[in-house]
């Protein structure tokens, strides 16, 4: 590639660079001298799962890795322990050494789905941070003023809502950016809600005898629900580690705006290319495009087109895909006691006929989170049964009465877009 490709390759879907002319800079120079640049990003091991919100920085680390320059996957174990003021409104409490430890694990196993294992550096923040003497960390902190520190939004909106803020708190920004003087960073990468901590790095390179780093952001990637950023406590995550079907099936149902994002950010699709699909490719067949190139990024090809398949028979064939959960379910922990749960003379209990806790099941099958909430989705319509052959049905009642049957006994049992089946058994 020549410079301006690469440039143009490097900041595709980027939210900013800092500063365009300087990554110009060291990319003529990394060509003229066969030096690799350094290009860093760092991670708080935070949760042991990765989703594809954190994929759009990772992806942009490996476009570095493509073009030969050296990726430095910084895992914050010291940092960690600080935690991460960034987008908090309240001090964030510290995570546990053996917290950070086994999620640092799952990480390195994780980030290897997109990065080159061979290629890639693992370092961890302790090897310098931990071992930095009292009079460093004082060094450390008469490079920076407290008034800059505090022109960071999320400690100028505590100070004016009187909040508190605990001194190790000002020293994430100040480790994180030393993280960069440490490892003579040529690029650090973050979301755009590192940008001060990143900005930081700029800062202590200079002070101490650097040239400062190219700042790279990348935009937060919004969920499944197309507003709140994608993050599992919002339930609105599509983790890496998930089952090809359950991928394939929540990008499918992302609105035809919102694909367009996840294009531009989770693949390497170019844009112009993006553009025409915009204007010449039917939605439907885009987004399925677009499903099976991210199932086959993390698992492969084959289970990509299987998923698809499968996607298909159960919201467009209506069948039963062939790798839907089988969940075996006792008939003692679902039948409906007749006069407890039914409250019915026995006599009416006809022979032959089978009452179900159907609020009972959901639970049972990971369908809902409580006979609650199972109640609550039946109410609402979103339970649909399906018994042999015949159609699945709209179902609102918790207690579902069935004639002439016998066990074994499948149900199809579809809450919104999962299916299951429940084999009940004595």
């Amino acid at each position: 590639m020549t410079i301006d490709e690469q440039l143009a390759y490097l900041t595709k879907g980027a939210e900013e660079t800092i500063r365009v002319e300087e990554l110009r800079a060291k990319l003529e120079r990394a060509a003229k001298t066969g030096r690799p640049l350094r290009v860093k990003a760092g991670f708080d091991p935070t949760a042991p799962d990765i989703h594809l919100g954190h994929t759009v920085l990772i992806r942009k680390l490996k476009h570095f890795q493509d073009l030969g320059h050296t990726v430095i996957f910084l895992i914050g174990d010291f940092t960690g322990l600080i935690g991460d003021p960034s987008g908090r409104n309240v001090t964030r409490p510290p995570m546990t050494r053996e917290e950070i430890a086994a999620n640092a694990e799952t990480y390195k196993a994780q980030v290897f789905k997109i990065l080159d294992a061979q290629k890639t550096v693992v370092d961890f923040n302790s090897r310098w941070l931990g071992t930095l003497s009292s009079f460093d960390w004082i060094t450390l902190c008469s490079r920076y003023t407290v008034a800059r520190m505090l022109e960071r939004d999320e400690f100028s909106k505590r100070m004016k809502e009187q909040r508190p803020i605990a001194i190790h708190e000002l020293l994430y920004p100040l480790s994180q950016g030393y993280d960069s003087v440490a490892l003579e960073a040529d690029v650090e990468l973050g979301g755009t809600d590192q940008r001060f901590n990143l900005l930081v790095g700029r800062e202590l390179q200079r002070a101490y005898g650097q040239e400062p780093q190219v700042v790279l952001t990348t935009p937060i990637l919004e969920g499944l629900d197309g507003v709140q950023k994608m993050s599992k406590s919002l339930g609105n995550a599509i983790g890496i580690q998930e089952p090809p079907l359950e991928m394939y099936g929540k990008i499918m149902s992302i609105s035809d705006e919102m694909m367009w994002r996840y294009y531009e950010l989770l693949t390497d699709v170019q844009m112009p290319e993006i553009e025409k699909m915009k204007r010449e490719a039917h939605p439907m067949q885009a987004k399925k495009d677009l499903a099976s190139r991210i199932v086959t990024d993390f698992h492969s090809a084959e289970a990509a087109r299987k998923a698809g398949e499968d996607w298909a028979k159960q919201f467009q064939k209506d069948e039963v895909p062939d790798s839907v959960d089988e969940i075996l379910v006792p008939i003692s922990e679902i039948q409906a006691s007749v006069s407890q749960d039914l409250g019915m003379p026995v006599a009416t209990y006809g022979p032959g006929q089978l009452w179900l806790r159907l609020d009972r099941l959901l639970v049972k099958c990971g369908l809902a989170d409580s006979t609650t909430d199972a109640t609550r989705k039946l109410k609402q319509g979103s339970v649909k049964i399906g018994l042999g052959e015949q159609s699945d049905n709209v179902i609102e009642s918790p207690r579902l009465a069935l004639r002439s049957v016998s066990l074994p006994l499948k149900l199809r049992l579809r809450v919104g877009k999962h299916l299951k089946i429940a084999t009940i058994h004595q």
